[in-house]
């Protein structure tokens, strides 16, 4: 089985610790790495890349310190060794041209707002995986409990 990462990244470690409890449920066939900072993530990275482990979702939140998730996200999708990473950036914070420079420049896969709906969040988490697990050609039968099956169908080409 590959080794499958969501990271979630937020300077305030109260709403870091909600994300990653909102996303338990993939615990149990994905990992998921809390980092406090956009560098901390970077070094995660790093790390994730020279391991060949795969970093699927990517959850950022815009407003924090020295460099803003927006920049973290863009650094990302302009990075070759995470193409197809699914970006979502969660935050109540970012104004109007923050998420046009998300969505132009960072690629960006999804925007959730800040209070978010637990299961909402989980939903488009279901499908950025399924979206990540099938652009890769990796074997979807060993995660398919947790895939969207929806948008697994609709990607599959048989």
């Amino acid at each position: 089985m590959e080794k499958i990462n969501i990271i979630c990244v937020d300077d305030e470690r109260e709403v870091l610790d909600a994300v990653v409890h909102d996303l338990d449920y993939f615990r149990d066939l994905f990992n998921i790495e809390a980092c406090e900072s956009a560098f901390e993530c970077l070094e995660l990275l790093e790390e994730l890349d020279a391991q060949q482990e795969h970093v699927a979702v990517l959850i950022s939140d815009h407003v924090m310190p020295e460099k803003s998730g927006v920049e973290l996200l863009t650094e990302v999708a302009l990075d070759n060794r995470f193409l197809g990473t699914k970006k979502l950036l969660l935050t109540g914070l970012a104004t109007q041209a923050d998420t046009i420079k998300a969505i132009n420049n960072a690629k960006l896969d999804n925007f959730l707002e800040k209070v978010w709906d637990p299961q909402e969040l989980l939903q488009t988490v279901k499908e950025l995986l399924t979206e990540y697990i099938v652009e890769k050609g990796l074997d979807y039968e060993e995660y398919i409990e947790k895939l969207d099956a929806p948008t697994l169908y609709r990607l599959i080409k048989y």
